[in-house]
């Protein structure tokens, strides 16, 4: 049997039930519905195949060489559709839910399976978790100067109960000219929207969301618009530890990366740093001092962070003093901290 489902039944089905792409393999690379199987119709080289014939030969003729194509496959359709688990409900999508899954739903169902087509395909998908991502929530916004611990607080937060969006986890990125180093590839713009998405309605939206306060870029991907908007305009809790604690961290973070690798970072905000204070850290870090380094930096973006503050849209802003040593404790003190004020 075979439905077609609008997003909101899709993604709410998608939590117990196989989503299958049938897109071709580099639509899937550059982004997908979290956890999708990705059967394709057809592979690359034949998509390009269909489509130059769609151009110049006609709608008819690409049909019918997409036919002669599929048809040969259908046997490993069904091998890797197997994979996907035992048959039951299946939610299978294409680009727009045109021919594609069509054709792929027809196969599937006469093999057992009940499947669900995404009305409007991955074009829907994508059109409707921009807009979910714009619907108003409590977002509280955990900012703090570079070194505060920022994103050991959100994870000992979301230990004791709170609702917490890693931005940076899902970018693959710690926001700096550093903050590649130890992490994995970054996904595509596309497929971080797509996994931030996949957290976001997992949440309870009648109560508070923690996040990082962050700029637009992480690394090479944008936040999308709507959760620029809710940082830019949710109310700021702002940590504010020792200096030295700061500097302590960022030299335990770091120093374990080769010295060429942290000398690049260096030289790519050498024009805001000035000729005379990169030499210094470059010198620094020839000769091991990190915490030198770290100082150096810590001026840098300490004065970029005021700056990004300084054009927030919510003048709501707490500061509030943490000891940077107990993090634990810290935690609590910043939950204590927001519910008093609230």
């Amino acid at each position: 049997m075979i439905h077609v489902i609008q997003p909101v039944e899709f993604i709410a089905r998608a939590k117990d039930a196989p989503v299958v792409d049938v897109r071709s393999p580099g639509e899937f690379l550059q982004g997908h519905v979290p956890g999708a199987f990705s059967i394709p119709l057809f592979d690359d080289p034949e998509r390009a195949v269909i489509g130059t014939l769609y151009v110049k030969s006609g709608k008819p003729d690409a049909i019918l060489k997409g036919l002669d194509i599929s048809l040969s496959k259908i046997e490993q359709y069904l091998e890797m559709a197997g994979e996907t688990g035992p048959k039951g409900m299946m939610l299978l999508h294409c680009w727009r839910g045109g021919l594609r899954s069509t054709l792929m739903a027809e196969v599937f169902s006469r093999a057992g399976f009940e499947v669900a087509i995404l009305a409007g395909g991955y074009k829907a998908y994508r059109q409707y978790i921009r807009a979910c991502l714009g619907l108003p929530a409590r977002i509280i916004v955990l900012g703090g100067n570079t070194g505060s611990g920022k994103t050991e607080l959100l994870h000992l937060m979301s230990a004791m109960g709170e609702q917490v969006i890693d931005l940076e986890m899902l970018a693959c990125h710690k926001g700096s000219v550093f903050g590649a180093m130890g992490q994995p590839p970054q996904p595509t713009n596309e497929q971080f929207e797509n996994n931030l998405f996949d957290r976001w309605q997992q949440l309870d939206h009648s109560r508070p969301v923690w996040v990082e306060d962050e700029s637009r870029m992480i690394g090479k991907v944008t936040l999308p618009d709507p959760v620029v908007e809710h940082i830019t305009r949710g109310i700021l809790i702002r940590v504010e530890p020792d200096n030295g604690i700061r500097n302590q961290r960022l030299v335990a973070e770091y120093s374990c990366f080769d010295k060429p690798l942290l000398a690049d970072a260096i030289r790519k905000i050498s024009e805001k740093l000035g000729g005379a204070r990169t030499t210094e850290a470059l010198e620094a870090l020839e000769t091991g001092r990190f915490d030198v380094v770290a100082g150096i930096v810590l001026a840098y973006y300490d004065k970029a962070y005021e700056h990004s503050v300084s054009r927030r849209r919510n003048r709501d802003i707490h500061d509030i003093r943490i000891s940077g040593s107990d993090m634990d404790a810290d935690a609590q003190r910043i939950m204590d901290f927001y519910r008093k004020l609230f």
